[in-house]
């Protein structure tokens, strides 16, 4: 198995600003896999809660690992291969590039697109697109540019460092242009641990008077144990987003959460996104998909496991200017994985050896 990396700088059109800061333009690490004269690709996007702050960083420590495992990841599966990573704490977002590689390579061995593979259908949900904290006149400017393309559910970040008065302050400006959209707009809340819980109980009475779906890590990462007082007589669902980081995370909580927002880069790739997937069912638990700041080829990765998910958030390729990779196709506002072997993506100019 031969590995092989490249860097990439990607170009935000806005900046997203969330309730820990501000994040702009990345280098996103790009990872082949190549065995057998076929090629397959991941990404990695960069996170310092993810193990790997850059690309390079992600790139040292695949190469360690794989320089270490080389003469016995060849008779391995994609699982083995995962769990071994695991096992040597490799960075989860740097995991994530060399698992979607495997899975990508898989897919075009077998000739089927990789959703096929995977046992899924095609995704009828639209995805969100996200707006950022800001204010409420910079809302009412941004809604119309993101909503553009046919695009038919809203994510907004809340969390301000300003307090509830200003969550409330840019969401009022919301609610009223989503009241102003020509189609019908489905709403959703993320605060990204930015409140307590007097401050989230209280917001998500007010959201819910305003046409709320659900709010999305409402209490910081590491607050867990305040979420039955928050679940308890909640005015809204609460999806769980940092909490989960992998499966075992979730039956810990699994009674005082109605879902969970599952992210590549964050759990380690599509093994640990299925297993995912699978504790959530078992708990009756409701499902969606994220992304950071990711380009065409992981939100195709993602995309593959959409069809089987009850909300979906990949949105991260449609603020790139431009986006490198092509891939996954908006289409009525659901992202949608192509028909060809693997994922589908390949980096725009043919350095990805897609041929098949």
């Amino acid at each position: 198995m031969d590995i092989a990396f490249r860097t990439i700088h990607l170009r935000k059109r806005i900046p997203l600003a969330i309730s820990r800061g501000v994040s702009g333009d990345s280098d996103n690490l790009f990872v082949s896999v190549t065995r057998e004269s076929l090629t397959g690709w991941g990404e990695m996007a960069p996170g310092a809660r993810q193990g790997a702050s850059t690309a390079q960083a992600g790139e040292a420590a695949l190469s360690a690992f794989c320089n270490d495992e080389s003469a016995r990841l060849d008779g391995l599966g994609i699982t083995q291969i995962h769990d071994r990573a695991r096992s040597r704490n490799l960075p989860p977002c740097a995991l994530a590039a060399l698992d979607i590689a495997l899975w990508d390579w898989c897919a075009r061995k077998a000739r089927m697109p990789l959703y096929q593979l995977l046992g899924m259908g095609k995704p009828r949900a639209p995805t969100s697109v996200t707006l950022g904290i800001c204010a409420p006149d910079e809302a009412r400017e941004r809604i119309p540019l993101l909503l553009d393309g046919g695009l038919r559910a809203l994510k907004v970040k809340l969390g301000s460092k300003e307090g509830i008065e200003a969550d409330q302050a840019m969401f009022a400006q919301v609610h009223e242009s989503a009241r102003r959209h020509p189609r019908p707009l489905s709403v959703r809340v993320d605060a990204n641990g930015g409140w307590d819980v007097p401050q989230a109980r209280a917001m998500m009475k007010w959201l819910a008077q305003r046409g709320v779906e659900y709010v999305e890590q409402p209490l910081e990462e590491g607050r867990e144990a305040d979420l039955p007082a928050l679940y308890k007589n909640r005015a809204l669902p609460i999806f769980v987003d940092e909490s989960c980081r992998v499966a075992a995370d979730l039956p810990g909580w699994a009674a005082a959460v109605d879902g969970v927002n599952l992210k590549l880069m964050k759990c380690g790739g599509i093994t640990e996104a299925l297993r995912i997937i699978a504790v959530a069912r078992a708990f009756n638990l409701k499902t969606m998909v994220g992304c950071m700041s990711e380009s065409s080829m992981s939100i195709s990765a993602a995309a593959a496991l959409s069809g089987a998910l009850d909300y979906i958030d990949l949105d991260s390729q449609l603020n790139l200017n431009p986006d490198p990779c092509t891939g996954a196709r908006l289409v009525d506002g659901v992202v949608t994985p192509v028909d060809r072997p693997g994922h589908g993506a390949e980096i725009i100019d043919g350095e990805s050896n897609h041929a098949e």
